[in-house]
């Protein structure tokens, strides 16, 4: 955007200077030269704050600034009295003459900066403006011929450039939007296949050698294979209800309350999301400890969307052979997604 501004300024500095010199080189007609170098110089300062006035802060929009509204008046006002200095500085035989009109082009080109830079209504204005002055000193026929259409042509193109522009500007937006969606959702889906992979490999990891065990000897299996067995079953299920719990020393514990008989279930159910490793690591660390502590039959771990509470851990005891809602309660475990004194 930078470089083509600079091109456009470079075409508008251009068109100055032409009709700047055209002001000022005139073969004949001059009556009054002090009213002629002050439409010239009129003429080159409200250029300048069409052109390079920006608004305060340095406020931007996508696609380049609007000229502020003050300095958008002032260049109007000062391209209004353009027309009847040029016209009082010359002689009233040579007033249409295309040297002494050159005022029509050049407050046209100032009025399409105006509308480049977002204010499209006030150079309208200003075209009419243009159109009235002209006609008035020139007559209808001769300001349409000498310049007052190329004025308005100019305003139109520079419109129709700021809404092909803008456009772009939306289009280019929406693609930078889409690809990003496009990438996030791509990585998203590597993230996915590389779990799944790791989940399939854990799981011929513990259970390969005990199905292996199985098949070789016909479903006749030891006691000792087949407390193996189970445990093997209860990690893969702790894997798949919840793996964001887990890590070495949790899935210790696990193995070790179950070796002595309790019943562990884990379930995520989103209590997790969110939180930082650090604190992610200090929830598994206290869940290990106090499952190395609990010696309940039936031991439940559950996350589940809370503002403050992070696991809850709740251990229960066996009433006869099953389990009942009877049981006795002789662990309730909660654990804070935050330390205790951290800020919310």
């Amino acid at each position: 955007m930078r470089s083509v501004r600079r091109v456009l300024n470079g075409i508008a500095l251009a068109l100055t200077a032409y009709f700047a010199i055209r002001g000022l080189v005139r073969p004949e007609g001059i009556r009054e030269l002090a009213l002629d170098i002050a439409a010239v110089a009129i003429y080159l300062v409200v250029t300048v704050l069409a052109l390079y006035v920006e608004p305060p802060g340095g406020q931007r929009e996508r696609g380049g600034s609007a000229a502020p509204m003050r300095a958008v008046v002032l260049a109007m006002i000062g391209a209004a009295l353009i027309p009847p200095l040029v016209t009082l500085s010359t002689v009233p035989a040579h007033r249409a003459d295309s040297h002494a009109t050159w005022y029509l082009g050049a407050v046209g080109a100032v009025m399409a900066i105006l509308c480049a830079r977002r204010r499209p209504v006030s150079a309208w204005i200003g075209i009419g403006v243009l159109a009235v002055e002209s006609i008035w000193m020139l007559g209808a026929q001769a300001a349409l011929s000498l310049g007052l259409v190329g004025s308005a042509v100019w305003v139109a193109l520079a419109q129709l450039l700021r809404i092909f522009t803008d456009r772009a500007y939306r289009d280019t937006a929406r693609l930078a939007a889409l690809q990003q969606a496009t990438s996030a959702w791509q990585a998203s889906q590597s993230v996915r296949r590389q779990e799944r992979r790791q989940r399939v490999q854990y799981a011929l990891e513990v259970a390969g050698p005990v199905l292996s065990r199985v098949i070789a000897s016909g479903g006749h299996l030891s006691e000792e294979e087949r407390v193996a067995a189970r445990l093997a079953e209860g990690r893969l299920r702790d894997e798949l209800r919840g793996a964001r719990l887990l890590d070495d020393d949790v899935r210790e514990a696990i193995t070790a309350a179950r070796r002595r008989g309790a019943a562990v279930t884990v379930f995520d159910e989103g209590g997790l999301e969110g939180l930082s490793p650090e604190a992610l690591a200090r929830i598994r660390r206290e869940l290990a400890e106090t499952l190395r502590e609990a010696d309940a039959a039936r031991i439940i771990i559950r996350s589940a969307p809370d503002p403050d509470v992070a696991l809850t851990i709740v251990g229960r005891s066996a009433a006869g052979e099953g389990l009942t809602d009877e049981d006795d309660v002789l662990l309730w475990r909660e654990i804070a997604r935050r330390p205790p004194g951290a800020l919310a």
